[in-house]
């Protein structure tokens, strides 16, 4: 997501169009990832709840590494802002896990937390704030390796995309559904 966003903004550059109105965020729906790769992973693996963290923080390298670096610097320098990671579904699903798991494991600059209310009170009453997404970058790798000897993580992923995209293409249709309605009944009026 990240090379087409780039590319976009390089194409509207060269073609003399304005980069500094364009805005972008990537998506990861956390709890999700571990909901289901927990229900794959045996009891006593140590990747249990620990992949949808080691994901972000996976991602969070990608997006510094490819918001530097001299082409970078040319589009920031005509206004053109980073497609920022956002963290989605970041309120915990499992009873057995902390409550501000994906809030306090994941604060780090240049990020978006999208946290339902009860888990936003939550972290409100007893997280932490102090930069943990980039603290140890080497054990997101190390996690995730431990996690594929256990599962087909690219066969996980490819699962999580195609229910993310089924459940957006539900909830359009939902929407569409509804406005069809509110335009049926102000007609009949």
């Amino acid at each position: 997501m990240i090379d087409v966003y780039l590319r976009g903004l390089s194409t509207r550059a060269d073609t003399g169009e304005p980069v500094d109105t364009i805005a972008s965020a990537a998506s990861f729906f956390l709890s999700r990832i571990d909901t289901k790769t927990d229900k794959r992973l045996e009891a006593g693996s140590p990747a249990r709840g620990q992949v949808a963290l080691a994901s972000a923080r996976l991602a969070y390298q990608r997006y510094r590494a490819k918001f530097t670096g001299l082409g970078w610097e040319h589009l920031r320098d005509l206004g053109a802002r980073p497609q920022r990671p956002l963290w989605a579904s970041t309120g915990n699903k499992n009873p057995g896990y902390s409550d501000v798991r994906y809030v306090a494991e994941l604060i780090g600059p240049g990020v978006i937390n999208t946290m339902p209310e009860h888990t936003l009170r939550a972290f409100a009453d007893h997280g932490a704030v102090a930069r943990t997404l980039d603290a140890d970058p080497d054990a997101a790798e190390r996690m995730l390796a431990a996690a594929a000897a256990g599962l087909d993580l690219a066969a996980v992923t490819a699962e999580l995309e195609r229910e993310g995209v089924r459940s957006f293409c539900d909830s359009y249709h939902q929407l569409l559904g509804c406005i069809e309605r509110k335009i049926a009944a102000g007609a009949a009026r």
